[in-house]
């Protein structure tokens, strides 16, 4: 085997999520997977949270279900999900916020802090989001079940 197929096998999966258009009801950005396009992803409202804020100020400016959670790196897993039973991307240990998933929605309204996954962009939705999530998804499960580890960093 030669050593760039073995440092295919082991690299950790590397999710970039750049967020770059900002408005009063949602955040969108661009999502790369080690460096290559993915897709698009909408959030609830940016309110400039940091993971390395105290989690009082992150409360106290945090309006639930309204928005987007801090920026910063977080280990995802592959996980069931009670709410919408089947096995799903979730943030570890996001500041503030608990269950935080990458899944399929169109609009803020979808969002409850996660992240929305679509491979077309429009002023505070996204759309084909069932499409770019099942894609998202298999390359998330493939990188789990070859024992890698996946991170996600959220910037601006």
């Amino acid at each position: 085997m030669t050593e760039r197929r073995i440092n295919y096998l082991f690299k950790d999966m590397e999710l970039i999520l750049k967020r770059e258009t900002f408005t009063n009801e949602s955040t969108i950005g661009s999502l790369t997977i080690n460096g290559k396009f993915e897709c698009f992803i909408l959030e609830d409202k940016d309110r400039g949270l940091t993971d390395s804020m105290p989690l009082a100020e992150i409360v106290a400016t945090k309006v639930y279900g309204k928005t987007a959670i801090p920026y910063g790196r977080y280990q995802i897993d592959w996980t069931m999900s009670a709410r919408f039973k089947v096995m799903m991307p979730i943030l570890l240990n996001v500041n503030g916020y608990s269950g935080i998933r990458i899944h399929k929605g169109n609009t803020e309204i979808d969002s409850l802090g996660c992240l929305l996954c679509g491979t077309k962009k429009a002023s505070n939705r996204i759309t084909e989001s069932t499409a770019a999530t099942n894609k998202l998804y298999a390359k998330i499960a493939e990188a789990k079940k070859q024992g890698k580890k996946i991170y996600i960093t959220i910037t601006k």
